[in-house]
């Protein structure tokens, strides 16, 4: 059964979609079996990989979460071999309306990810800036939740609320949730803050950290605009480097850590 990674980070403009993108595209070009499912309605992942809104209007996440569509259904092959995407558009604000009342609703996405976990090797799925129905049934489908930090100050603050708010959906929806690790992204070289917040971060959360540092980088700005990841738009770019170093971390972790024997691993509530 496949890998199934929330990218969560209730604070916008953190490079969530920026590392759900061009972290699967990384997988992707490893040979790894991937699907990426956008979970947010604003779809920026869904067009940051190439698949314009108006492609997806009949088979998308939404109809999945609503039961009309399977994820196998849903899934669209990308420009990138090896990497599918369930698209997401703005129909999608619309299922937190029509389930709020449907029993199970927590359960929906998890349902649908069981059904297909098998084909893939990684199921990594981009949740909205925000802590709705959306990102609940995100993570109680997961296995465990990635977090892109920026290198600012009020990092932290962001942090502690999702850790808390993972702690409760561990608590009342998934006893096996786990925090995957932490990827710090928009790093200046030249700031000494972002130097302060990585040893900050590396300090309380050690080896939870991932080694690869998301810097900022013009090119990995470029590349939504042409509907493609970093690692297809410029491989020699340092962010493209970062996103394969960041995959080879990840790819580390997972094959001395199958997913049947996964642990709980760290206390969400630190």
């Amino acid at each position: 059964m496949a890998h199934v990674i929330c990218i969560a980070n209730q604070k916008g403009g953190v490079g969530k979609t920026t590392t759900a993108v061009n972290l699967s595209a990384a997988l992707a070009s490893q040979g790894q079996r991937i699907l990426l499912i956008d979970m947010d309605p604003q779809g920026n992942a869904s067009s940051g990989l190439g698949i314009k809104r108006f492609e997806s209007q009949e088979s998308n996440t939404y109809h999945v979460l609503i039961g009309e569509k399977t994820l196998e259904e849903a899934a669209q092959d990308t420009y990138i071999p090896n990497l599918k995407v369930s698209t997401a558009n703005p129909d999608l604000v619309g299922a937190e309306i029509e389930l709020v009342d449907v029993p199970g609703r927590e359960y929906r996405l998890k349902e649908a990810i069981h059904q297909i976990g098998h084909l893939y090797d990684f199921i990594l799925i981009d949740c909205p800036p925000s802590l709705g129905l959306l990102t609940l049934n995100a993570l109680t489908s997961a296995a465990s939740f990635l977090v892109p930090l920026q290198c600012e100050y009020y990092a932290l603050e962001g942090l502690s609320q999702l850790l808390n708010t993972a702690g409760l959906i561990k608590k009342s929806f998934n006893p096996h949730l786990h925090i995957e690790g932490i990827v710090l992204t928009m790093f200046d070289t030249r700031n000494n803050l972002s130097h302060q917040v990585v040893t900050e971060i590396r300090n309380h959360f050690g080896e939870k950290v991932f080694h690869a540092i998301i810097p900022r980088n013009v090119r990995l700005s470029e590349a939504p605009s042409h509907g493609q990841s970093i690692i297809e738009y410029d491989p020699k770019s340092i962010g493209a480097v970062k996103y394969m170093e960041l995959a080879q971390e990840l790819l580390q972790r997972h094959a001395a850590q199958p997913v049947k024997h996964q642990k709980p691993g760290v206390d969400l509530n630190v």
